[in-house]
């Protein structure tokens, strides 16, 4: 190895650990779920975006095996030379029904589908305007397109107004949030948002990843529970969430944009498609969840249920409802030994830090499942307080 390349990457590593940030990777043991296996020990599982409890659904890997079976583990292909079977067609009409949109195409990740969405449409001649706490996959995805780039901050949207005022001669401008920003459980205003898009004449793109599939009135997402899945004009969402879990994602819009998408996406062009499984899986996924609204109404009754007694045990939770809850700390080593607590108690929550977060902004993120019953939440509310007051989080 290259002495000055080992040189500062071992100064790094020893600057993240002696910062109290370094990441370890708990290693699971077992199926997700509700209850996994760490360490050889059970412990239950609040750190998941497992919000419907299907990642480890007997149904699911029933439905999974039938599916290896039926089209095979692989393509070893790109979707435009051998690697476009009937399954992909069939989940992208699916999933652009779900979503209310002509058509979609599918990716290996939301992360691919978020780089596609800006290099494929922007040219150095447009704008975009992005949320200063969107999902990374979005910054990243901006990076490399060649738009004049703008950022507005948080939910702020007087601060958009007045971007979208300045960019006005711009061939094109696109405007995009998260439709819930995954660090604070916040919901993107996002009627606001495409109102604003409207008298301005630019677009709006939402990444739905921590929506679809439970929130709104038929779990299509933010941009339902909003108002607004038929203003915003390309939804980005992720499969491996809500929606079972494993891999994929997609775009959805207007059937033009997408055969643009098919014609000019990198990270479609010149990459596998997604594993049949996937795909054949997903499809029975969206049925699933419209065959079984209660999972919704256990998500958001767990999710209140989870938040009233946290301010019971007097800690503060945002304003916000969503299953995603965090619990603010500010120093990030006292956040990861709070987490590595808990993990011994028999509680498995991960605790961020900078630069997933902000410095000084570390946190115990909270992920509620409509699988997890009243009495694991108040294990968990319970082991929360007790730390909470040995580490002075609470009197």
């Amino acid at each position: 190895m290259n002495q000055n390349l080992e040189k500062i990457v071992q100064q790094t590593l020893a600057e993240i650990q002696s910062a109290g940030l370094y990441k370890e990777h708990r290693v699971l043991e077992s199926r997700q779920g509700t209850n996994v296996r760490v360490n050889g020990k059970e412990v239950l599982n609040f750190c998941a975006n497992n919000y419907l409890g299907l990642s480890g659904r007997e149904e699911l890997v029933e439905y999974a095996k039938n599916a290896l079976d039926k089209y095979g583990y692989g393509l070893s292909s790109v979707r435009f030379i051998c690697g476009t079977q009937t399954v992909h067609k069939e989940l992208e009409k699916k999933i652009a029904e779900f979503l209310h949109k002509d058509d979609a195409i599918i990716f290996t990740s939301c992360w691919d589908a978020n780089e596609a969405v800006f290099a494929t449409l922007l040219t150095d001649a447009d704008a975009v305007i992005s949320d200063e706490l969107n999902h990374a996959s979005i910054v990243d995805g901006i990076r490399l397109c060649k738009a004049e780039r703008h950022v507005f901050k948080h939910r702020d949207l007087a601060d958009l107004e007045e971007k979208l005022k300045f960019t006005q001669e711009k061939r094109l401008r696109c405007v995009v949030s998260d439709g819930v920003f995954s660090m604070d459980g916040h919901i993107a205003p996002l009627k606001e948002i495409c109102d604003l898009a409207e008298k301005y004449n630019a677009y709006v793109v939402v990444d739905d990843s921590h929506a679809t599939g439970f929130m709104g009135e038929t779990g299509r997402g933010a941009v339902e529970a909003c108002g607004v899945i038929d203003r915003v004009d390309l939804i980005t969402t992720t499969f491996g969430k809500a929606l079972g879990g494993a891999n994929g994602g997609c775009i959805a819009g207007q059937k033009d944009i997408i055969d643009l998408f098919h014609q000019r996406a990198r990270t479609t062009l010149f990459t596998n498609t997604v594993p049949p499984v996937i795909a054949a899986t997903t499809m029975f996924v969206l049925d699933f969840i419209e065959a079984h609204p209660e999972l919704r109404a256990q998500i958001w009754d767990n999710t209140n249920y989870f938040r009233a007694k946290m301010i019971v045990a007097g800690f503060t939770v945002p304003q916000d409802v969503h299953p995603i809850v965090p619990v603010m700390i500010g120093d990030g080593k006292v956040a990861s030994d709070i987490a590595r607590e808990m993990l011994a108690q028999g509680i498995y929550v991960i605790g961020f830090s900078y630069p997933v977060v902000p410095m000084g902004k570390a946190r115990i993120r909270v992920q509620i499942s409509a699988a997890h019953t009243h009495e694991q939440i108040d294990q968990l509310v319970a082991t929360f307080a007790s730390l909470g007051k040995k580490y002075s989080l609470i009197s």
